[in-house]
């Protein structure tokens, strides 16, 4: 009989926790607009610290001053044991002022620092810190030692220990810098301080918040730090935390009445605890929004929050290390969640610049900012981003893309591939990854697959949509030069020759294709992208050179939003986010950015907008949402938190990009005269010559009834006109003071509207025009064009006060009902479109490229059964005005 016993399974481990970051990103209305890494700049608080604040500000307008202080008195003690708490520290040790620099004043000038005394600092000191020693060793006579750094970048702890055999009076290390990713090995200072009984000044301004700091084990005589940084606290808000032994012998240079009691004609005491170095102004809204931001970061545990930062930290690490042309700056020791790096050759403010018009929010460190590290290591300035709880591997990743991206394109189109465009699988808008086998995609009716390439995946649903009744245009040349001057998508070099099927005619390679697509708006460019990225061949014709000004996609920005007169497009509107956001990841940058929309009309006026989301709002309402825009009373409007604005200029860039990178065969300048069928095919006679190929896809704007006869009677072409305004108070008509708009003017029609983006002013139209005969050239904005358009601003955007700085004119196709014709063209299989859009069709582009490729490909799309073009009687769709 066996004696053995069995031994249980020990309990498996518990999974390690991980940050809510969608809960939390959903919780910062600031991460709607931009990749926001700028956090060791000024990071962004979430909505229930700017509540906290807001709510202070307006409960102060009821009650006053005073007595809002003296209602929320015990909130306000509140923020003093949260800020011990989050240091290990006592709430009598602890000082709220308004700024780390303004702590660092009142400790340095409490040490009554005299002729003679040293102060050791470290290389990582922070400009302000150093600029006062600098002025005290002028003024007092300090002797100003700075320590010198190890081959990590750390403090060299041999030098302090050496110099801490002479006597000190203060050492003071700053715990990350502002110029890197750098963290000190701040216990080991204090150890070696205390042990020669010299006080430290830990400077933890870009560490509380995203780094343990414990006062305790870093024997920690002074902290000083700011709110606004990892701490998501406002602006104007700090901390001071002195050491009680150290206050017995420390007092403030300049007492205030906050922090003093005037006993006696000629005595005064201070108070006990560190209160006595704060003032009795200071705003009770601002430290009540700290005490918020503190709570927060108590509640999520800052181990947890260094985890998170310290791994997209080195994730970003990782990924510039593989992007041509960029150099990291961190030193070693980097832990933290700073980067810094620089792009050979360019400024890194001109980086930053790129990089913020695209959606990116960082910011450059000068050596100005810190010459005993930057100065020391011969760097004259450095771009940084800094992450937090907010950030997410995403926005890692398409910072990575955007530089990958933006560095080829700098190098030349030469070097690139699609295999670099296309770097994940995820990328892939049909789902085919890299290395994956080469499977056939067949053309419906044919005996033989016809052409070859990645495996066609489900169709993919894209979104975006230009305006409401925006005026902005919708076809141009495939690679509009960005106004903005911000760099897109590489252009990878055209692969090699497809192999041609052999139940293909025979003749020149060169003039057959398993598609052609004509047209090279935001329509056609994603019908190409998507059938090229499933294999096929594809010809993408346009009659106009590359960034024309003639159709509808031309111009810097579209709008896109969920609001709709009818259910019938919200699943449409759902389809064409999710594209957007596709494209985004195979381009590799910021397409979409939200900033909200108000869609207003005079109260009781026919039709409205509604949608998922949405919401009813007053014009008080609507004033508070965006106070750049001025409703009068008798006005109402539609909520839409999802609106937002498209970067039209570069979504085209990077659709031509990927096309090229798949093989599209792009030809601008090549009109197409007429098309047959031709056996099992189609026939384009263009004025190049004649082209072949399996099935014709009809993307031409005001040109359609020209290509499709059929279709000449129903649709029309209008004239609209844009103008970008500027301001002497731009920050009103940029988002978040400003989103997206519209407003129906009662007798002149619907104002639309895309605030300041991009470098560009806010951009106005209205949502109709006059007839215009599309075989013209578009003349110039007229003057009286121009003051209309004015008139309106100076009523509705009283912040546009500046010069026009651009005027755009572009053209809308417009159908029966302001809906659109999207399929097949009836009694032609092979032949489909997507054409008048009526001014609201840009936010669809890449779901409705995706949705070409689908019906190229034999698939059935019944979603789209209400936009066929053999249904242009249908009865549910936007009324006039309503579809930008």
């Amino acid at each position: 009989m066996s004696t053995d016993t069995a031994v249980p399974n020990p309990p498996p481990m518990p999974p390690s926790p991980t940050l809510d970051v969608a809960a939390l990103r959903a919780a910062t209305p600031g991460m709607r607009h931009a990749h926001h890494m700028n956090a060791a700049g000024a990071a962004l608080p979430s909505a229930a610290t700017l509540a906290a604040v807001t709510d202070h500000l307006h409960l102060e307008s009821l009650l006053g001053g005073y007595e809002a202080a003296e209602a929320l008195a015990d909130r306000t003690e509140r923020v003093y044991r949260s800020a011990a708490r989050l240091i290990g520290a006592e709430p009598q040790d602890i000082a709220l002022v308004d700024s780390a620099s303004t702590a660092w004043q009142r400790a340095l000038g409490a040490l009554r620092l005299k002729a003679g005394d040293r102060v050791l600092a470290s290389p990582s000191t922070y400009v302000s810190s150093a600029l006062h020693l600098l002025e005290m060793r002028d003024s007092h006579g300090i002797v100003l030692e700075v320590l010198p750094a190890d081959a990590s970048g750390q403090i060299d702890l041999g030098a302090l220990e050496t110099a801490l055999r002479e006597p000190a009076a203060l050492v003071t290390i700053a715990h990350v810098p502002t110029s890197s990713g750098l963290v000190e090995p701040v216990a080991a200072v204090g150890a070696l301080a205390a042990r020669a009984g010299v006080p430290l000044l830990l400077d933890a301004t870009q560490s509380l918040g995203q780094l343990p700091v414990d006062v305790r084990e870093m024997r920690c005589g002074i902290v000083v730090a700011t709110g606004r940084k990892f701490l998501r606290g406002p602006r104007g808000t700090g901390l001071l935390y002195v050491d009680p032994e150290l206050r017995a012998i420390t007092r403030p240079a300049a007492p205030d009445v906050r922090g003093a009691q005037w006993s006696s004609a000629y005595q005064y005491e201070v108070v006990p605890g560190a209160r006595r170095y704060e003032t009795w102004e200071s705003s009770h809204a601002l430290r009540l929004g700290l005490g918020t931001a503190l709570d927060e970061a108590l509640d999520l545990g800052v181990a947890l929050i260094r985890d998170h930062v310290t791994e997209l930290a080195e994730r970003l690490r990782a990924g510039l290390s593989g992007v041509p042309g960029i150099r990291r700056t961190d030193p070693t020791a980097a832990a933290s969640g700073i980067v810094t790096f620089l792009r050979e050759d360019e400024d890194p403010r001109q980086t930053v610049r790129d990089l913020r018009a695209t959606g990116f929010r960082l910011t450059t460190v000068p050596a100005s900012h810190g010459q005993w590290d930057l100065g020391r290591r011969g760097l004259e300035r450095v771009a940084r981003a800094s992450l937090h709880v907010y950030n997410s591997a995403d926005d890692v990743d398409a910072l990575v893309a955007a530089l990958t991206a933006r560095e080829r394109r700098r190098r030349g189109a030469g070097e690139a591939t699609s295999e670099t465009v296309s770097r994940t699988a995820s990328e892939f808008p049909s789902g085919a990854t890299p290395g994956s086998p080469t499977p056939t995609f067949t053309v419906p009716g044919s005996a033989t697959p016809t052409f070859i390439g990645p495996e066609p995946g489900p169709p993919t649903p894209t979104s975006t949509d230009p305006e409401p009744g925006s005026a902005t245009p919708t076809s141009t040349g495939p690679e509009p030069a960005s106004a903005t001057g911000t760099a897109t998508v590489p252009e990878p070099a055209s692969p090699g020759p497809r192999t041609a099927s052999s139940s293909r005619p025979t003749g020149s390679a060169d003039d057959r294709a398993d598609v052609i697509v004509v047209g090279a708006g935001i329509h056609g460019s994603s019908a190409a992208w998507q059938l090229a990225a499933r294999g096929a061949s594809v010809i993408h014709l346009d009659r106009f050179p590359a960034g024309h000004t003639e159709g509808s996609s031309h111009g810097r920005t579209r709008m896109i939003r969920r609001a709709y007169p009818a259910e019938i497009w919200d699943g449409l509107v759902d389809t064409a986010y999710n594209a957007w956001q596709e494209l985004e990841l195979a381009s590799g940058q910021r397409l979409v950015t939200t900033t909200g929309g108000l869609y207003a009309r005079a109260a009781g006026a026919p039709g409205t907008l509604r949608g998922p989301g949405c919401e009813n709002v007053d014009h008080a309402r609507a004033a508070e949402l965006f106070p750049g825009l001025r409703l009068c009373e008798g006005f109402s409007a539609v909520h839409d938190p999802a609106a937002g604005v498209i970067d039209a200029q570069a979504s085209l860039t990077a659709l031509a990009a990927l096309g090229r990178a798949h093989g599209v065969d792009r030809r601008d300048g090549c009109a197409v005269l007429r098309r047959r069928r031709d056996g099992d095919g189609v026939r384009v006679d263009t004025d190049q010559g004649v082209l072949h190929a399996d099935r014709l896809v009809v993307c031409a704007g005001p040109w359609t009834g020209e290509l499709l006869p059929a279709f000449a009677q129903p649709l029309s072409v209008v004239r609209i006109v844009n103008l970008h305004l500027g301001s002497s108070r731009r920050h009103l008509l940029e988002p978040p003071l400003l989103g997206v708009f519209s407003v129906d003017v009662p007798d002149v029609g619907l104002l639309y509207g895309i605030p300041a983006f991009g470098g560009a002013g806010v951009k106005i139209g209205l949502d109709h025009g006059p007839p215009e005969d599309p075989s013209v050239s578009a003349g110039p904005v007229t003057g009286a064009e121009r003051d209309r358009l004015l008139g309106l601003a100076s009523r509705f955007l009283p912040a546009a006060d500046g010069p026009v700085e651009e005027t755009i004119t572009c053209r809308y196709t417009m159908a029966p009902k302001n809906r659109f014709a999207v399929g097949r063209l009836p009694g032609e299989d092979r032949v489909l479109m997507a054409a008048a859009c009526s001014g609201h069709g840009f936010k669809f582009g890449p779901a409705l490229g995706a949705a070409l490729a689908d019906l190229a490909e034999g698939k059935e799309r019944p979603d789209l059964d209400f936009l066929s073009p053999a249904a242009m009687d249908i009865t549910d769709r936007p009324g006039p005005g309503a579809g930008a």
